[in-house]
């Protein structure tokens, strides 16, 4: 009975490690895009060939008409939990670092710093 009660302490408190481990602040390299557009945004401009819009424009047009900011890094598109983060309209369609905990596909961005231009 001793050693059920200990193995199931031991999975718990590695579980509750693992989930601390999961939650600590991440920062990654991406861009802050929208609900609608995701990864890419060439159907919208493709759409808008005439209207030149950037990947900004896109991605405020695209918010502004109920679509949600996320951030896309390495081909993965997160959710963005606080949505009301200023930086987030004023890096919007941009190349950022961002810092922020992630939980599955969420994050809770906590920083966002622009990337240098290549």
């Amino acid at each position: 009975m001793k050693k059920t009660v200990r193995g199931l302490c031991c999975a718990s408190l590695v579980a509750g490690l693992a989930s601390l481990a999961s939650a600590a602040p991440m920062t990654m390299t991406g861009m802050i895009s929208d609900s609608m557009c995701g990864a890419s945004h060439a159907k919208m401009m493709e759409m808008h060939k005439d209207a030149k819009m950037t990947e900004r424009d896109c991605t405020l047009a695209c918010v502004k008409a109920g679509g949600k900011y996320v951030f896309v890094s390495e081909g993965k598109v997160y959710q963005i939990a606080n949505q009301d983060l200023a930086a987030l309209q004023k890096d919007a369609g941009e190349s950022v670092h961002l810092t922020g905990n992630v939980n599955g596909d969420t994050i809770t961005v906590s920083k966002i710093a622009m990337a240098k231009k290549k």
